[in-house]
């Protein structure tokens, strides 16, 4: 088959979520994005391709990951999680 790259993959996840997910939830989540878009939080917002500081934070095992090593194996994908809603 042919492989997906990550924008590729990302944007079918959001298509298959959207699909299953309830709609008052969607609604929810999309009245939340738009808030966020509104208070122009993204003018401060990484960006990609911007370098990220180095730093070291524990797994869910609590052993120590640090950025510049995980790098040094390859590309890394950093999530930033809103915490709750």
């Amino acid at each position: 088959g042919v492989k997906m790259k990550l924008p590729e993959k990302m944007t079918e996840f959001k298509k298959n979520f959207e699909a299953r997910a309830p709609k008052e939830a969607l609604e929810i989540m999309h009245r939340a994005t738009r808030r966020l878009k509104d208070s122009e939080i993204l003018k401060h917002a990484p960006q990609p391709g911007n370098k990220a500081p180095d730093f070291t934070l524990e797994d869910t095992e609590g052993k120590a990951l640090t950025l510049s090593r995980l790098l040094e194996k390859g590309p890394v994908v950093l999530g930033f999680y809103r915490g709750r809603w």
